[in-house]
């Protein structure tokens, strides 16, 4: 069957990797569910230095490879296996090594930018926005980028306030029009998120008919 792709956009640290996680867990025994992080499709940046990366817009459409993204899904898309590039969010540069990925029946994209690209847009069998309060997520992004990612609080408030708030207003939040489904509170959402698995589910049934 052709792959059903399923788009999971929203600001950052609203919960669209959570959502994407328990999707994956719902059909683990099917083994039929791949996610796609749009972060890992950051622009390779090796060939400048890293005093210059950390100074980078990462919250704007161009810090993305949105061309390759494309390729890529529209290969998995025809039943293709692609090497995914994988992100170093330490060094603000891509991975020396890719993730081989196999055609599933379900693929989960999800990222900032997944809606605000009307090509990308085109790919998607369903459109999912994620939406959570600016302040919910700011302390979500603050407590994930200083643990995980290796930043300081004052990197992070200073990225926050000079092009994470002013880039979500731009891009993100008037992507929301294009969503078929919005998810208010994230992964705490039980009821939509079970519409979205019993509709990915009706699908998978439909198609296998």
């Amino acid at each position: 069957m052709k792959p059903i792709v399923i788009g999971i956009a929203g600001g950052s640290a609203s919960g669209k990797t959570s959502i994407a996680r328990i999707l994956k867990e719902h059909f683990i025994e099917s083994n039929s569910v791949f996610i796609i992080k749009m972060d890992d499709y950051y622009r390779d940046q090796r060939d400048i230095p890293f005093e210059q990366r950390i100074t980078v817009n990462y919250d704007h459409p161009f810090a993305f490879d949105m061309d390759l993204l494309i390729e890529d899904i529209k290969r998995l898309k025809a039943g293709e296996i692609i090497d995914k590039p994988v992100y170093d969010f330490i060094q603000h540069t891509r991975s020396d090594y890719t993730e081989h990925v196999e055609p599933t029946d379900v693929l989960v994209l999800e990222g900032l930018m997944i809606l605000e690209n009307k090509d990308l847009r085109n790919l998607l069998d369903i459109r999912v926005f994620v939406d959570a309060p600016n302040d919910v997520r700011f302390i979500r992004r603050l407590l994930r980028d200083v643990n995980k990612r290796g930043r300081s609080m004052d990197q992070v408030v200073e990225q926050y306030l000079t092009t994470v708030r002013l880039m979500h207003e731009q891009f993100v939040e008037p992507s929301k029009r294009y969503a078929d489904i919005i998810i208010p509170e994230g992964a705490h959402n039980n009821v939509a998120i079970d519409l979205l698995t019993t509709k990915i589910n009706s699908i998978i049934n439909k198609e296998k008919d």
